[in-house]
């Protein structure tokens, strides 16, 4: 049974992620797969940080609140994508991103792309496994 999963203290249903018809995160035991987090506060809305470094930081800050939420640590990821707007930040975008992983690291994918928001840096897609 796919169960929808939000942010601590928030209700899947309160669409911190606008009126696309998605979920934050899908609980699909034993998976959880998160969708696409960019470094939004999903609690006021606001774009957090305007270099890549602390962007990621931000992304990975709603990929651990979501984890949490499934019971999880960055220790159940397997697999991340990494969407650039500038490919050109990869190093400073790793430097941060290691931060949160520690070997065996998870399988990973950069892809340059454009968001949907011009001051919007990285996103990034998860899937952890327990």
């Amino acid at each position: 049974m796919k169960i929808a999963l939000s942010y601590p203290g928030m209700n899947a249903s309160d669409r911190p992620m606008g009126p696309a018809p998605l979920s934050a995160a899908v609980l699909h035991e034993p998976m959880l797969f998160i969708s696409g987090q960019v470094a939004i506060d999903p609690y006021s809305g606001e774009i957090m940080g305007n270099d890549i470094a602390s962007q990621t930081r931000q992304v990975l800050k709603n990929v651990g609140d979501l984890l949490s939420e499934a019971n999880m640590t960055f220790d159940n990821v397997v697999r991340v994508t990494v969407y650039l707007t500038d490919l050109s930040a990869f190093s400073a975008m790793n430097a941060a991103y290691s931060e949160f992983f520690r070997f065996p690291f998870p399988a990973r994918a950069t892809v340059g792309i454009q968001l949907n928001h011009p001051d919007l840096l990285v996103e990034m897609e998860v899937t952890a496994m327990r």
